[in-house]
Formats: C-alpha cells, structure tokens, sequence
C-alpha cells in the first residue's frame, strides 16, 4: 500500500510531540512477558542493562533506561523473521509495535517502538532520503495554529534530549518527497510499545542510534498497518 495524497495532507498537520492517549494492543501471538508479582522487583538481564546503560559521550548525554517501565519483548534484540524482503530493509509492524531490520539468514534485530495514535496512522513503502544526528525539529505551521504557545519554534528548536526528534532522527521519503513522517529518538520509554504520538515511530535513544549505524540514506522502509 502506499502513501497517498490524502496521507501527504494529513501528514503536514500531524504533530510530532507526543500526544496524550496510550492504547497499548496484546502482545503478538506467542510472544508473553510474566509481570512481577505485586512488590516483587523485577530481575532484568544484565546484557539489557548494559545495552540500556548511560551514555554520557553523547552530545547531550543520555541516561540510562529505565528497563522497569518497558515490557521485556520491546528489548532490542535478534530474532527469527522468515521474510521475502532483502537483507538490510525497515519494516515498521505497526499492530504489534516493532520495528525490523532484516537480515541474512531468516534472521532481524528487533526494536520496541511507539507508533501513532488512531487518525495518524500511515503505512506505505519508501525510503530513508538522510539522517541527522541531534536533529532540530519545526513544527508544521498548522501545529502551530492550534498550540501557538509553539510559535517560538518556528523556525526550530534546538537539538536536546527533550526536543521530540530526540537523538537521531531518519527521514522518510516517498518518490523524492517529504512525507513529514520520521524515525526518531525519544526519552519517554513508558511510551514504547503504545499508541501515543502523532504519526511518527518513535524509539528508545539508544535503540535509534543503533538503527542510524545500521542503516545508510537510502534504504527501503515498509511500514505495515495488519
């Protein structure tokens, strides 16, 4: 399916803050995570720990992940995913919340995201055009009509932590045009795996700045909506 005009017009009023709704969705067939039972810590890995740990040589450095907020599945981590796209493409599986990048061998380094909230949903094939390390974000004019206490970022706000592409931000084409949509850095880890922003997916920190090294400009990205 691809992003049509219709998805272009609604993508240019979409904001790329975070929005107020969580509707999280049942974890994928097969895949379940026992909940600590009530005041039980909750034991993590430690390979996760150190995965998730700080990372203070950041331009602005981020602090480690709060692992206890996050369901276990959304972990980054490489996992079995039979598929007839070449190695080295981004599918977004927006039902159940992760985002794939294929590799040889059957096999995918799986991400948590967090995806947009219902009325903001996409889904198509395109590309990434380029990527930015500590990105400055604009919100789109008609963001600004409805939340004029953005008007002071016109023309931009500064890369930080919480600025709402957060670290690294991957930009999303389609047929050499902007679709507005993004794959972007966020500190709001109890948002992975809900339904809570407008439109864009959104990852831990350190779960982009993997991707980012991952990837180069042009590859192919799906973003699937069943």
């Amino acid at each position: 399916m691809s992003l049509t005009r219709r998805s272009f017009l609604v993508s240019a009023s979409a904001a790329l803050l975070a929005g107020c709704a969580s509707n999280s969705r049942p974890l994928p067939q097969g895949l379940t995570a026992a909940q600590p039972r009530p005041g039980t810590p909750q034991r993590i890995d430690p390979r996760y720990l150190q995965m998730y740990g700080a990372l203070p040589n950041e331009r602005f450095p981020i602090p480690a992940v709060n692992l206890s907020k996050i369901n276990p599945v959304y972990y980054r981590q490489i996992v079995d995913y039979p598929t007839s796209e070449p190695a080295g493409t981004i599918i977004v599986d927006t039902p159940n919340r992760f985002l794939y990048l294929t590799m040889e061998g059957g096999r995918a380094m799986r991400y948590g995201v967090g995806i947009g909230r219902d009325g903001f949903a996409w889904g198509g094939q395109a590309k990434i055009q380029y990527k930015k390390e500590w990105p400055t974000w604009t919100p789109p004019a008609e963001m600004i009509a409805r939340q004029p206490e953005l008007e002071k970022f016109r023309n931009g706000m500064p890369p930080a932590l919480d600025n709402p592409l957060g670290a690294r931000a991957l930009y999303i084409f389609q047929d050499g045009r902007d679709t507005l949509y993004r794959l972007h850095g966020t500190s709001e880890d109890w948002s992975i795996g809900k339904a809570v922003s407008s439109g864009c997916v959104r990852l831990l920190h350190h779960d982009v700045i993997d991707l980012y090294n991952r990837v180069p400009n042009g590859t192919r990205i799906i973003v699937r909506q069943a």
